[in-house]
């Protein structure tokens, strides 16, 4: 009896504290606070909570500590919560936490503490963020970590040791990246993986040196790589029995190029540019072989193979491309004597790739700085300098010089560095970026100068630096796009130029930036942009212009870009919107952000051409009272409608079925007549009086739909809890 007053005492304590606008199973230990416009992270969680669900609120930032009030914890949902940071100790007292989801976010970067105090954590999901690099040491608390998913990030490059900690570690996602990069030692501290998922990056060669170091992987997925030659004995991966190349390049395989993976089993090589394969000597344990969507060039050149085949009893998926007399034929089907010799030529054999420069050897260490022979890092932040140091070793890959009163970066600062990969030049007081600066850094992937006081840029400061992928200048004092400053650099993929005081975007401004995938231009003045500011940047995918001064879509630059997938458009003083203004990106738009725009009015043809592609759309906090039909937007997983004030008359009635046919939370609610402020509008009354009420209802019968709503608007007038065993702070 003692251990049941116990329970209710603490359960009645659990249900008074539950914050606002959360819902509190106090039975099940679940806290539920979803799609609100929490800023913040409420202090006034039960503490006992186990299960934290915050998915859809506005945190930006999770603070030092944000979590020391429910130790207790075991899932913590952060999805979609548009956190851009981890502040250093964010998770300190999560040493029960087995699960964490902070998917579709906007992190950037992962620091050395950032992950700090989560040491019984399973499950990291990070995925659908923009992580453009991770420090070695990042997940070196992580120590029972199973699966760690970093799909759809922007990683270029993953350095030695990027994993080490990760003792347990299973399954690590790497997948839709833009991997191009990866050190010899990156995969090295992960004795327990057993799959790896590279599929959909930037790999041009197998990456064999990083790949051996996984004794005990068995599954690797490598296909949707723009890989052209599986070069001689190229993957020594002991225990390897899957092995995914699909979807790539390949124009060549050589015949011992898996002898050092003797337990593969299944080899895919599906929708390449294969016009045959040679015997696979080595690969005695393989059972299939897949080659369908292949050229394959049906010769007496294929007969070595198929004898090989045949004798190693290996079964082979694909059929002839050529000659024609022998096309659509399958492989299995085939009898040696048909395979004759023709006009065809073999397959070209691919230039012998060039062998990897070794690493320069190491020299002594700058006064005041810390150097890291294991990492490759050198660090010299906050110590007060006013010259950028200099005889790092030459085999540094990242240097980090954040918090310097530098002021200038003068011609060839950083001699002897052509591995570097990473510069760290945050908040150093840097006005300017000389020509040459950069010069010699034929490595560097990331240039970080926000929170510096630069206004304006030349192209010649990134002199030397062609592989530069990622330049971030946000918070800092431009007045417009420096034009031109770009065309030295045909590799950027990533550029942030977010909180400055830029005031429009004009022809000419993004010059030379041909290669460019994300331009995050948040928080600036944007007024105008001209129709051909965006005509260089044709491989376009993400574009982000929220909260700046724009008051009608900018329709005309979005012409020409074929690839953009998701535009920004939130908290830009847009009030009405016109006919198609989407209708240029509509065939490849997946993400669409209008939320908290004054939004009054939108036509009921804004958003012609949009339709099953749209996965995403958030409407939230805007005036208008009704939005244009949405019936054919069929792949939609996120649907934000809240504080939308909707008339809840019968104009609204096809919106009404539309959304009780949607399993999705959507969160609109009516802002008038008055008897249905207040009620969702999925479950409103004002409808039954209606003409066309009852047609077309799907799943319910009209008299179970009365009584919902009825019942709906009973608890809307009585206050009471919406089930057995929540508690609400609000009706």
């Amino acid at each position: 009896w003692g251990l049941l007053l116990l329970a209710a005492a603490l359960g009645a304590t659990a249900a008074a504290r539950c914050p606002a606008p959360c819902v509190c199973d106090n039975l099940r230990a679940h806290v539920l606070c979803l799609n609100g416009s929490l800023m913040a992270i409420p202090d006034t969680i039960p503490e006992l909570t186990k299960k934290l669900d915050l998915r859809g609120n506005s945190f930006m930032v999770i603070p030092a500590g944000a979590f020391l009030a429910t130790p207790y914890l075991t899932h913590l949902d952060l999805q979609r919560c548009k956190v851009e940071r981890l502040e250093e100790g964010a998770f300190r007292g999560l040493g029960r936490l087995v699960y964490l989801n902070l998917a579709s976010n906007g992190i950037a970067l992962l620091y050395q503490e950032s992950l700090d105090g989560l040491s019984s954590l399973q499950q990291l999901i990070l995925e659908g963020n923009r992580i453009e690099e991770i420090q070695p040491g990042a997940f070196g608390h992580l120590g029972s970590l199973t699966v760690l998913d970093l799909r759809a990030n922007a990683l270029v490059y993953l350095p030695d040791m990027v994993f080490q900690g990760l003792q347990v570690l299973r399954w690590l996602r790497l997948s839709h990246n833009a991997l191009h990069v990866l050190g010899s030692e990156a995969f090295a501290a992960l004795p327990a993986l057993r799959r790896l998922s590279l599929d959909h990056n930037e790999l041009q060669a197998l990456p064999g040196e990083a790949l051996a170091r996984l004794d005990g992987a068995t599954r690797l997925d490598l296909g949707h790589n723009p890989i052209t030659y599986v070069a001689e004995e190229a993957l020594a991966m002991a225990s390897l029995r899957h092995l995914f190349l699909d979807h790539a390049s390949l124009q060549d395989v050589a015949p011992d190029a898996f002898a050092r993976s003797p337990q593969l089993r299944v080899l895919d090589l599906r929708e390449n540019q294969l016009q045959g394969l040679p015997p696979l000597a080595g690969a005695g344990g393989l059972a299939r072989v897949s080659l369908d969507g292949n050229p394959l060039l049906c010769s007496c050149l294929l007969r070595p193979f198929h004898k090989w085949l045949a004798r190693a009893r290996v079964q082979a998926e694909g059929a002839c491309a050529a000659p024609p007399a022998l096309r659509g034929r399958s492989l299995d089907s085939l009898k040696p004597p048909e395979m004759r010799c023709g006009r065809f030529r073999p397959p070209p054999s691919p230039t012998t790739l060039p062998e990897q420069p070794r690493a320069a050897g190491s020299r002594q260490c700058p006064r005041g700085c810390v150097c890291s022979p294991d990492f490759h890092h050198g660090s010299c932040e906050n110590r007060d300098l006013r010259e950028i140091p200099r005889d790092f070793p030459g085999d540094t890959r990242l240097l980090d010089l954040r918090q310097n009163p530098f002021r200038t970066v003068p011609p060839d600062a950083f001699p002897g560095l052509k591995e570097l990969v990473s510069l760290h030049l945050q908040s150093c007081s840097i006005r300017v970026l000389h020509p040459g600066a950069l010069r010699g850094l034929e490595s560097l992937v990331y240039l970080y100068l926000s929170d510096n006081h630069l206004s304006t840029l030349v192209a010649a400061a990134f002199e030397g630096a062609p592989q530069l992928a990622y330049l971030d200048l946000d918070h800092n004092t431009f007045t417009r796009v420096p034009a031109g400053a770009f065309r030295l650099l045909p590799n950027l993929i990533s550029l942030h130029l977010q909180h400055n005081a830029i005031g429009e975007l004009a022809e000419g401004d993004l010059a030379g930036a041909r290669g460019l995938r994300w331009l995050y231009l948040a928080g600036n003045a944007i007024r105008h942009i001209a129709p051909a500011a965006l005509a260089a940047t044709k491989m376009l995918e993400k574009l982000q212009l929220e909260g700046n001064h724009l008051s009608e879509v900018p329709t005309a630059a979005l012409r020409g870009l074929p690839a953009l997938s998701e535009l920004k458009l939130s908290r830009n003083p847009i009030k009405h919107m016109g006919h198609s203004v989407f209708l240029p990106v509509a065939s490849s738009l997946q993400h669409l952000y209008l939320d908290n725009m004054g939004l009054e009015q939108i036509s009921p043809h804004a958003f012609t051409g949009l339709g099953p592609k749209i996965r995403s759309l958030y409407l939230e906090s805007n005036k208008m009272s009704n939005i244009p039909d949405m019936s054919n937007f069929t792949g939609l997983e996120i649907l934000n409608l809240q504080d939308v004030p909707f008339h809840c008359d019968c104009q609204l009635l096809p919106l009404h079925r539309w959304i009780n046919k949607l399993n999705l939370r959507v969160g609109a609610t009516c802002g008038s007549p008055a008897e249905a402020r207040g009620l969702k509008v999925k479950l409103s009354t004002t409808f039954l009086t209606c003409r066309d009420w009852g047609r077309g209802e799907a799943g319910e019968t009209n008299s179970n739909k009365t009584k919902a709503a009825s019942k709906s608007s009973k608890k809307k007038r009585s206050g009471k809890s919406p089930a057995r065993g929540f508690s609400k702070s609000r009706a």
